[in-house]
């Protein structure tokens, strides 16, 4: 007889490439034997080749990769769709072993999260501890829909000072800048800002505006030199 058969146990057969052989389906390798394999209670045989060769019935999870424990559903919760694992029904959210109902404040609605559901305030409210609070817009602001640092936002025209919404005086030769820092204005074109206002600006000889407009420079191979440009020797 071949060597491989005289070497092969029982409940084993060639394996279909390479030598050697393998333990039959139904079978798990032990030692220089194949043994039978003990499927626990609430269990089914998968019928391969590889793993344990068993799994757990929906409703039961493997514990210790040797029983089946049944999934206990605790009240206000139910078995997931992989039956190996539950979850909290809507309105409730997982605590240890069970599912606490979501307390919702007046002014707030229920939303979803990785443990169940949790709630959050509706536009117009901020959580404060647990409660929903309204958010107080000064005039000439709106709520700008951030979640985090000031909820509201000054109108087109006005900006914030001291928690108030202030127009802004636009000075002559300037215009509105709605900017997140500065005065809210900006000089036009040729005017440079000083403490009254905007005041145009003496450009000097071999000088032209730069790129802001609101500043001189000097042209090419010349210096600045107390207000003046002159030849960069």
């Amino acid at each position: 007889m071949p060597a491989i058969a005289q070497t092969m146990p029982e409940n084993a057969r060639e394996q279909s490439y390479g030598d050697g052989w393998e333990c039959n389906i139904g079978y798990r390798l032990a030692g220089d034997t194949c043994a039978e394999i003990v499927i626990p209670k609430d269990a089914y045989e998968t019928n391969r080749t590889y793993g344990s060769g068993w799994d757990c019935h929906h409703g039961f999870r493997k514990v210790d990769g040797a029983a089946c424990v049944a999934v206990v559903v605790p009240p206000n919760g139910f078995l997931d769709p992989s039956g190996q694992r539950w979850r909290c029904l809507r309105g409730f959210f997982q605590v240890g072993d069970s599912c606490q109902e979501v307390a919702v404040p007046e002014n707030g609605y229920l939303t979803e999260t990785s443990r169940g559901s949790g709630w959050e305030c509706e536009r117009g409210f901020e959580q404060v501890d647990d409660s929903c609070s309204a958010i107080a817009v000064p005039i000439n602001g709106f709520l700008n829909g951030t979640r985090y640092g000031r909820r509201w936002s000054c109108e087109r025209g006005f900006l914030e000072k001291d928690g108030l919404c202030v127009a802004v005086v636009i000075p002559d030769f300037a215009f509105f800048d709605d900017t997140s820092y500065g005065e809210g204005w900006k000089c036009q074109r040729g005017y440079q800002a000083t403490d009254t206002g905007c005041e145009a600006i003496n450009i000097p000889e071999n000088a032209h505006l730069d790129r802001s407009g609101n500043r001189w420079e000097c042209n090419r191979n010349f210096q600045k030199s107390r207000e003046l440009c002159v030849l960069n020797n």
